[in-house]
C-alpha cells in the first residue's frame, strides 16, 4: 500500500487537531464558568480562545480565520474583530528549498533571473516567504513607466509542500462541518456551506497570480494619486507559486513615529487613506478587505503604499449609492436614511421592529459618532452588528464586510494619526458624492417623469 504511510500521517494530523480542540473547549468552558459568565464578556472570551487556536492548528485554520474574520454576517463581531489580529509569522523555509521551488516554477535558477537574491528572507508566513532580489534585465510592467534592470523586486513564493497540507487539512475540517451540522443549534450556520466557500476563496488567494491581477488594477486606479503607491507586478517571473513585484522601502505602521521626525505629514496621510478606502467602496466597486499593519506602509515620499490583494471585497452600482446614503446618514445623524438605505442594502427589518430599531441606532450613533470628541467607529459598529443579532436580523454578506471594512479603515487611520475623526473626514467625500449621484444624467433621466408627476398633482391640489 503505497499510500499507508501518508494515510498514517493524516490521521496523526486528524489526532493532534482533535486533541487540540478538546483541550481549547476545555479551556474555554472554564473561563466561561461552564456558562455563567454571559453577553459581551463571555463573546470576548470565546473570541480571544479562538484566535489562539487557530494559530495552534497551523496554516489552513489560520487563513479560515482570516476569512472568517471578513463575514460579521455569521460570527459575533467580538470573534470577526479578534480573528483580525491572527499572527501569521512561523520559522522561514530554508533558502535552498525556495530556490528549488523558483527554479522549477520559472525554469531557470534564481541566480540566472535575479541579480544579489538575498539568502534571508525579509517576511515569512505560514504560507508563503519573501525575499529581496535585483532584476537582472529591464521589464515593461502593465503600467507606467519601464522598471530598469537592477531595480529591487520582492519575491514572494509559496512554502514548498505548503498545498497537500492544506488540503489535508481542509478535509479534516470538512468531517468535522459535517459533524457540526448534525446538531440543529448548529446547523443554522451552515458549516458545510460555508467550509465550501471558504475553500473556494482560499484556493483563490493561494494562486498568486490572482493577488498580481488585483494589485496592477489597484494601482492603475491609483495612478493619477500622488499619495498611493502599489508595487508594480513582473509578469515574466510571476507564475501561481511565486510572485515578484517591485520593493518599496517605508515604515510599518508601528513605526509612523519615525516617519513623522522624517519629515511626513502623518494627519494628512491618514485623511487621506480614509478618502482612499471610500473611493474604493463608493466609486471604483471594490476594496482591499484585508488591510493591517503587514499590509500598508509609508515611504520615505509620504506616500502610502499598498501590499497583499488577496482578499477583496466587492460593491453593485446600486449597492454603491445605497452606501453613499447610508455613510450621509451616520455622518449627519440621520437614523432614519441610515435605516432606509441599509435597507436597500439588503437588510431585512420586520415593520413591528423598525421603530425600536431606529431608536437603538440614534443612540449608538449620539454615543459613538456625534457627541464624543473624536467618533468612534469601532465602538459604533460592535454595538450596532450586536443590536442586530439582539433583534435576530440576518446581516447581508457584503453589509457585514463593508462594516468591518470600516472599522479596518479608522484603525488604520488611527496607526498613522490618532486624533483623526474619521466622520468629519467622511463627510465632504460622501456629501459631494451624492450631489454627483443626484445630477447624473441617467439618474435625472429615470427620476424626471416621476418627479414631473409630483409637480402636476401639488399644482392641481
Amino acid at each position: 500500500m503505497p499510500n499507508a504511510g501518508v494515510t498514517d500521517r493524516h490521521r496523526g494530523r486528524g489526532r493532534h487537531l482533535l486533541l487540540a480542540c478538546l483541550g481549547s473547549l476545555i479551556g474555554t468552558l472554564w473561563r466561561i464558568r461552564f456558562g455563567l459568565i454571559r453577553g459581551q464578556r463571555r463573546r470576548t472570551i470565546v473570541a480571544g480562545r479562538t484566535r489562539q487556536l487557530c494559530e495552534r492548528l497551523g496554516p489552513a485554520f489560520i487563513k479560515l480565520g482570516q476569512l472568517a474574520s471578513i463575514r460579521p454576517d455569521v460570527f459575533a463581531p467580538e470573534t470577526v474583530f479578534e480573528l483580525e489580529r491572527l499572527q501569521d509569522r512561523v520559522a522561514p523555509v530554508p533558502t535552498e528549498d525556495i530556490r528549488s521551488l523558483l527554479a522549477r516554477e520559472l525554469g531557470q535558477t534564481p541566480d540566472d533571473l535575479f541579480d544579489a537574491f538575498e539568502q534571508q528572507p525579509v517576511a515569512a508566513g505560514s504560507v508563503a516567504q519573501v525575499h529581496r532580489a535585483r532584476l537582472k534585465q529591464a521589464y515593461r510592467p502593465v503600467h507606467g513607466r519601464e522598471i530598469p534592470a537592477g531595480t529591487l523586486v520582492a519575491v514572494k513564493v509559496q512554502r514548498p509542500g505548503i498545498e497537500p497540507l492544506i488540503d489535508a487539512d481542509l478535509g479534516i475540517a470538512r468531517r468535522w462541518a459535517r459533524r457540526l451540522a448534525r446538531f440543529p443549534r448548529l446547523r443554522r450556520w451552515r458549516p458545510v456551506e460555508l467550509l465550501d466557500e471558504f475553500t473556494v476563496m482560499l484556493a483563490r488567494e493561494m494562486d498568486l497570480r490572482n493577488e498580481g491581477r488585483i494589485a496592477d488594477r489597484f494601482g492603475r486606479d491609483f495612478a493619477d494619486d500622488g499619495f498611493v503607491i502599489v508595487p508594480r507586478v513582473v509578469w515574466r517571473h510571476t507564475t501561481r507559486r511565486v510572485l515578484v513585484s517591485e520593493f518599496v522601502e517605508g515604515w510599518r505602521l508601528n513605526e509612523i513615529g519615525e516617519a513623522e521626525r522624517a519629515g511626513v505629514d502623518a494627519r494628512r496621510l491618514a485623511a487621506h487613506g480614509a478618502e482612499v478606502f471610500m473611493r474604493q467602496v463608493l466609486v471604483l466597486g471594490y476594496f482591499h478587505a484585508d488591510l493591517h499593519p503587514a499590509n500598508l506602509f509609508v515611504t520615505p515620499n509620504g506616500q502610502l503604499c499598498f501590499l497583499d490583494f488577496g482578499i477583496v471585497g466587492r460593491t453593485t452600482p446600486d449597492q454603491r449609492e445605497a452606501i453613499a446614503q447610508v455613510l450621509i446618514g451616520l455622518v449627519y445623524g440621520d437614523a432614519d436614511r441610515a435605516l432606509r438605505y441599509s435597507r436597500e442594502l439588503g437588510l431585512v427589518v420586520p415593520e413591528v421592529k423598525v421603530g425600536e430599531l431606529r431608536s437603538r441606532i440614534e443612540e449608538l450613533v449620539h454615543a459613538f459618532l456625534l457627541d464624543p470628541p473624536i467618533a468612534d467607529v469601532r465602538g459604533f459598529a460592535l454595538g450596532f452588528l450586536g443590536m442586530l443579532a439582539d433583534f435576530r436580523i440576518a446581516i447581508p454578506a457584503g453589509f457585514g464586510l463593508l462594516v468591518k471594512a470600516l472599522v479596518t479603515v479608522e484603525g488604520v487611520s488611527h496607526a498613522i494619526y490618532p486624533d483623526l475623526d474619521l466622520i468629519e473626514s467622511a463627510k465632504p467625500f460622501a456629501t459631494g458624492l451624492i450631489a454627483e449621484q443626484l445630477l447624473h444624467p441617467d439618474r435625472l433621466r429615470r427620476r424626471l417623469p416621476e418627479a414631473g408627476r409630483a409637480a402636476l398633482e401639488a399644482f392641481l391640489a
